[in-house]
């Protein structure tokens, strides 16, 4: 892919249902992750802004499927967080059917983001969710966000812990990153110009 504008950007919907995905020629990354683990937050990175994607206050209220433009060359889609308990049956229901739907159909995205927390061993749903995304086929790359919060020592140590517990190949790609502080933006912004 040519160079990107990262701070051309626009929200282009949310998609609530099956009839709203977008089909284009053009190329996208999802981006997918647990509740609260700062999946809006890496997109304002890359794009230089600070509250361009929302994060809402409190976890589990992004309910749709967010499709931002960049630069007109590439969709950023932000699917809703997974693994917060706090919220009724039905939703959680809701929100894997869409899930289920938007995973059937190969042409609605190019490659892959998945963003674990380095604090913590990935849960069952980072699990379950890296397996889909391997699965796809596709490009993916694993983000570590959070590693600010981490002393230097316990970088790597928990590195080695998120490959382990993913069943990670040595190929495949796990950055240490922060939302916060940048680390790990210009190697982001690589995989997704390396499409």
């Amino acid at each position: 892919m040519k160079s990107i504008n990262f701070n051309k950007a626009e929200f282009v919907l949310s998609a609530a249902s099956v009839k709203q995905f977008i089909h284009s020629s053009v190329p996208a990354v999802i981006f997918a992750g647990k509740s609260n683990v700062g999946k809006s937050s890496a997109i304002n990175q890359i794009l230089n802004r600070k509250n361009f994607a929302r994060s809402g206050n409190t976890p589990g209220k992004t309910v749709h499927i967010n499709y931002f433009l960049i630069d007109g060359k590439v969709y950023f889609i932000d699917l809703p967080g997974y693994g917060f308990a706090d919220v009724a049956k039905s939703e959680r229901d809701r929100w894997g059917k869409l899930m289920e739907e938007f995973f059937a159909e190969k042409d609605l995205f190019s490659s892959c983001v998945l963003i674990v927390d380095s604090r913590h061993k990935p849960t069952e749903d980072d699990c379950r969710m890296f397996d889909v995304l391997k699965s796809s086929g596709k490009p993916f790359a694993v983000l570590a966000n959070k590693v600010d919060k981490l002393k230097k020592s316990e970088i790597q140590n928990n590195l080695d812990v998120i490959r382990s517990v993913l069943a990670m190949e040595q190929t495949d790609i796990l950055i240490p990153f922060s939302a916060e502080k940048g680390t790990g933006r210009n190697e982001l912004i690589r995989f997704i110009t390396d499409m």
